[in-house]
């Protein structure tokens, strides 16, 4: 992480001319204060300072120390469509979500434009985006390339003052006034005539921070205050931002005229890694290491809270005190996620918090999110309308012994909404919660609660959507013991349903029974059943179930990465892939080409397309044997492939390819001593089998995410998966 450093590079001469012009004007004491150049460009770099000591670090989250805030801050961007105007319904957002195959609710493009180029083509400018999303941090660090004058990215001078608007809590607001107390507070001498003048001039960019943390009884005075403060002074550079659920809840009523609204865009991975790449500028090596963890597949949801600042922030923060992965236990980081959310982002920004948070605890918030998002999630719901989820929190406080009394279900949907953002309204009337991740975290939470693992292993062992629940579960109890030999009861009772499937299983038991003792037996069962999978599946691509064939090959091949993580198991599997591929394309082929009437080229084609698939074949036999797998088998392999390699000259001139092929296959199939009718399975039972072997790499899954699984139990888990 970057030290604290100060106000670095000289201020813009525009700057000093500024303010050296209207010192003549204003004269009297301001004039004594700024009587040449050489004392205006020292009062802008005293001005520059202060700001930088105020607004220029960032200290988050209980972070150690500060960092300068232009150290770690990362360009943003906008939408190129409000999503406030979305009239879509919920079904339309449920498939546009779907369709996007990405684990993100924000819709919409971002713009090609930076925030420093909007900022720099607009003089009026509502800046709008969720709870941390960087809207404090961009009017902020807009503050500070001002002083940069016509050489910085907004290549204009103007003189930037920031107000906290949280601040305002006076029934009478003057926004002069502030402004003349804000210099003041950086070193110039009080002067409200030198003020007038500036913005008389137009010689201000005026920052207006945080609109929807303006209590409500003060709003409507603050609006006014401002449109009033834009039309007398309106040669000035206008900038605010507000959340944007404040927008939908109170700007419908009070409008700012002249701002153009513009949305903050979620973080994408370039700007996530390159906000990664600021943090640890001083240690780079750790940013890479960083980014690759956040990239592996068991962080895709923890990639997913990346996509917000202030969650960023703290994913770094806790890699910066580990120094290696994230935590093993997701359940822990997405809780304290949450609770950035709900309680410490308020504490941090010092909102007024309104007297829900008195009477609905953080607990018992959490407790009612739970319910809410269990509910949408086992409905397969991750949208909802805004009276369904009113109705959901009545009956919630209704049926709350002790319950927070004369709690509105509306304001407290506003609540949760605008000041937490833990729910988003992402179109009229409709809401889902700010982060898929959330949503699955609470709706385990609530199955830990409520005793529901039994019924979460039976309804929903094979959903993959549920996969991150699972994991999420078991993060939660105690020990996962009980988690995992529920599954592998299940999947086995549930899926090995018909009597050919346990007979493959048997095969692959027997089949590995003459082979080393250096990997263990649950690593050689599953690929004995990769291997078998991979030949069925090159014989069975002119059927409408090969895709089904080849996800049930995936899964055992990922089931046998997981128990053999070493080089020479690669290669096997690295060969099994290139072999079936061969093999399968040699295939695909042969039904291409008429069998009676085939082209002299096209045989040719055909011969190197067979004398391919013999050369990978050879290689993975290579293999088997670097792993002491098929020992005997593979030396059978070694001159049979020898043999068939001699007829490859003889195919140009004859016809006997599909004789040829047919040979190929039942090498293979005597060498793994393979029954072809195990493998040739029923669409249905394809599907069957790639379920089972999912709910193994499942259970691979609850045990990395658990708390704590003993020994004893895995031991017993591990010996009896793949066996009936």
């Amino acid at each position: 992480m970057t030290g604290v450093e100060p106000f670095v590079g000289p201020v813009a001469s525009g700057l000093t001319k500024i303010i050296l012009d209207i010192a003549k004007v204003v004269g009297g004491d301001f004039f004594q204060f700024i009587k040449n150049r050489h004392q205006a460009t020292e009062a802008v770099k005293n001005y520059a300072k202060r700001y930088q000591s105020r607004y220029g670090l960032l200290k988050l989250l209980g972070m150690p120390q500060a960092v300068p805030l232009a150290s770690v801050y990362t360009t943003v961007r906008f939408l190129n469509e409000l999503s406030i105007r979305r009239f879509e319904s919920l079904v339309a957002l449920e498939e546009a979500f779907r369709l996007s195959q990405e684990r993100r609710f924000q819709l919409g493009s971002s713009s090609d434009k930076d925030g420093m180029t909007v900022a720099k083509e607009n003089q009026y400018l509502l800046v709008l985006g969720g709870a941390g999303s960087g809207k404090t941090t961009f009017l902020r660090q807009i503050g500070l390339e001002a002083f940069k004058g016509e050489k910085g990215k907004l290549q204009y001078c103007s003189i930037p003052v920031l107000l906290e608007l949280k601040h305002f809590t006076a029934t009478e607001i003057n926004l002069k006034k502030l402004i003349t107390r804000e210099f003041e507070k950086f070193g110039f001498p009080r002067s409200e005539e030198f003020i007038t003048r500036a913005l008389e001039q137009g010689k201000l960019l005026i920052l207006l921070d945080g609109l929807d943390e303006v209590p409500k009884e003060h709003f409507s005075a603050v609006i006014e205050e401002i449109q009033t403060l834009v039309s007398r002074y309106d040669r000035n550079r206008f900038i605010a931002s507000c959340r944007t659920a404040a927008y939908r809840s109170i700007f419908y009523r009070e409008n700012l005229q002249n701002f153009r609204d513009i949305e903050l865009s979620d973080f994408n991975n370039q700007q996530i890694q390159q906000f990664i790449h600021n943090w640890f500028q001083s240690e780079p090596e750790i940013a890479v290491k960083c980014w690759e963890t956040l990239n592996q597949p068991g962080n895709l949801a923890a990639k997913e809270l990346a996509q917000n600042p202030l969650l960023l922030t703290f994913l770094c923060l806790t890699y910066t005190r580990s120094l290696s992965l994230f935590p093993d236990n997701r359940s822990t980081l997405y809780n304290t996620a949450l609770d950035i959310l709900l309680r410490e982002w308020a504490a941090e920004k010092r909102v007024q918090l309104s007297e829900i948070y008195q009477k609905l605890r953080i607990d018992l918030e959490k407790i009612l999110l739970s319910e809410i998002a269990y509910r949408g999630f086992w409905e397969d719901q991750l949208f909802f309308q805004k009276q369904q989820l009113i109705s959901h929190i009545r009956e919630f406080l209704a049926d709350t012994v002790d319950n927070p009394k004369n709690l509105d279900g509306e304001a407290v949907l506003e609540t949760i909404a605008v000041q937490q953002g833990i729910l988003v309204e992402r179109a009229e009337k409709i809401f889902s919660f700010s982060h898929l991740t959330l949503q699955e975290y609470l709706t385990a939470q609530y199955i830990w609660n409520g005793h529901q693992i039994e019924q979460l292993v039976t309804e929903h062992l094979s959903e993959k959507r549920w996969q991150e629940v699972f994991g999420l579960v078991a993060g939660l109890m105690p020990r996962g013991d009980e988690l995992l030999s529920l599954i592998q009861k299940t999947a086995t009772h549930k899926h090995l349903n018909t009597p050919k499937l346990r007979s493959l299983l048997v095969w692959a038991n027997q089949a590995i029974s003459g082979s080393g003792e250096a990997f263990k037996p649950v690593a050689k069962r599953a690929l004995a059943l990769a291997l078998a999978l991979a030949h069925a599946l090159a014989y069975a691509l002119s059927h409408t179930h090969a895709l089904a064939y080849a996800n049930a090959l995936v899964n055992a091949l990922t089931l046998t990465e997981s128990f053999a993580n070493t080089d020479a198991f690669a290669d096997v599997l690295a060969n099994a892939r290139a072999f079936a591929n061969a093999l399968a394309f040699a295939h695909t082929f042969a039904f291409t080409l008429s069998n009676t009437n085939i082209s002299t080229d096209a045989a040719r084609q055909y011969v190197n397309a067979l004398s391919q698939t013999l050369d990978q074949a050879d290689s993975l036999v290579l293999a088997l044997k670097k792993v002491d797998f098929f020992e005997a088998n593979c030396i059978v392999l070694e001159n049979t492939l020898d043999q068939l390699k001699k007829q490859i000259p003889m195919l140009y001139e004859s016809r006997t390819h599909w004789g040829f092929l047919r040979d190929m296959q039942q090498i293979w199939l005597d060498a793994l001593q393979l029954d072809p009718e195990l493998v040739d399975l029923s669409y249905e039972e394809v599907e069957e089998l790639c379920n089972y072997l999912y709910a193994n790499l499942l259970m691979i899954d609850c045990k990395k995410a658990a708390a704590r699984v003993s020994l004893q139990a895995w031991k017993e888990i591990e010996r009896q998966m793949l066996l009936v």
